[in-house]
């Protein structure tokens, strides 16, 4: 394709998600159904500049002042590609395949942008006005700069598997794709973010990943899993294990030792859980599943740590999805707070005396993070807050002694993570 015709494309997706309000990755699976033409290429050329729009379609179009799906691919070409004026003049009048010539006012717009500076904070840190309430209370005078880091690519972060094999193995079959030490985890690695309408690495596809060497797996959620502390020969419960990440992580810090739970409520996120555990050489898992209403039976008050990777509205990870913060809303907000006070409440059943309790979420909201461990407090007084041994987080560590992670300040996606200690007596 050329570009004209991949910049038609761009807009025409982001079209049918304004007008028939579908996810992006609906979005994209639909053009590219409908456009068999298209070669690989192509498709990550029109993927990235549309997930690119969506990162920063607020303060795009107040630079360009317009907000229209044509008038965002346009800003998005000149100010996040760094695209010349003339070149994307020839490229979207190159007919039949580009969207038509530029307008003297688009041009002139893409000359002359509005400077963000005197924008309000949800416009420079691309996100919807209801949330400045909540990320002032947050973040302060801080919130656009925060939520601005959080429309940044993301890089692809990797944790080395130790059951299977080890770090330096690790870099030598990853070097092709330029891997490297990510810093602060001893397993974990990093391939930098790619440039402007370029493919993600496609790690998957390296024979070691089939091997088990490796997952895909950002830093940020690396450290929430290793707060879980030494499990090494330890009772462990993941209860709310999803698609199995974190559970493998936890699996790899227990060497095999032990016993692991795995369990979600929703039985249909644990399907890949037992592939994984085995593609990673995992023995000492059991995946406990709802669709047996005794699926936990059993472990009641018996576990050395329960950890929670509560449900949350996944605003820390908008670099990776970034059409989630334009679909989030408060009522959305409202039964995620609801949740979270349901699941850490059933979770304290399984910790023992002595044990603890590992809160997590990839959210920036302190409605879900500081306001939900201080309520669940006050409703357990068995309960208080537990340190978190984690070298080198110091920096990163609040008031209460919980850890939040931002990609402003720790260079990882967005998590809160919060440890709490059930008294021996």
């Amino acid at each position: 394709m050329r570009d004209g015709g991949r910049i038609a494309a761009a807009i025409q997706v982001l079209e049918d998600i304004d007008e028939r309000h579908k996810p992006v990755r609906m979005a994209l699976k639909n053009w590219g159904e409908a456009s068999r033409y298209a070669g690989a290429k192509d498709r990550a050329w029109v993927s990235g500049l549309v997930l690119d729009v969506l990162r920063r379609r607020r303060s795009l179009g107040w630079m360009i002042g317009a907000d229209s799906a044509r008038a965002v691919v346009l800003a998005a070409l000149a100010f996040a590609w760094d695209w010349p004026v003339e070149r994307i003049a020839a490229a979207v009048d190159d007919a039949p395949h580009g969207p038509g010539a530029l307008s003297l006012a688009e041009a002139a717009a893409l000359a002359s942008p509005q400077p963000l500076a005197d924008a309000p904070a949800p416009v420079r840190g691309d996100y919807p006005d209801w949330l400045d309430a909540p990320l002032a209370r947050q973040y302060g005078d801080e919130r656009a700069p925060e939520t601005a880091a959080l429309a940044a690519r993301a890089p692809v972060d990797l944790r080395v598997n130790s059951l299977k094999t080890d770090v330096a193995r690790a870099l030598k079959a990853l070097s092709p794709l330029g891997a490297a030490p990510a810093g602060l985890m001893a397993d974990a690695l990093r391939v930098p973010a790619p440039d402007a309408a370029e493919r993600a690495a496609a790690v998957e596809t390296a024979p070691e990943f089939q091997k088990g060497w490796f997952e895909v797996q950002d830093l940020g959620s690396q450290i929430a899993a290793a707060a879980a502390g030494e499990i090494k020969g330890r009772q462990v419960l993941d209860f709310c294990a999803g698609g199995g990440g974190k559970t493998l992580a936890l699996a790899a810090a227990m060497g095999n030792s032990g016993q692991l739970y795995a369990y979600d409520a929703d039985a249909r996120r644990l399907s890949e859980t037992v592939k994984r555990a085995i593609r990673a050489g995992v023995r000492n898992l059991q995946v406990r599943s709802p669709i047996r209403p005794d699926a936990l039976e059993g472990l009641q008050g018996r576990m050395d740590v329960v950890f929670v990777d509560a449900p949350c509205t996944g605003s820390g990870t908008w670099r990776r999805h970034p059409d989630a913060k334009w679909r989030l809303t408060p009522a959305q907000l409202e039964r995620r707070m609801a949740e979270q006070d349901e699941v850490l409440a059933a979770a304290a059943s399984y910790v023992k005396p002595g044990g603890r309790l590992v809160y997590v979420t990839c959210s920036l909201l302190a409605e879900e993070n500081e306001d939900r461990i201080a309520i669940f407090l006050a409703a357990h007084p068995a309960f208080s807050v537990a340190s978190i041994e984690i070298g080198g987080t110091e920096q990163w560590r609040t008031s209460d002694g919980h850890l939040r992670l931002t990609p402003r300040t720790a260079d990882t996606d967005g998590f809160f993570v919060a440890a709490v200690a059930r008294s021996a007596a």
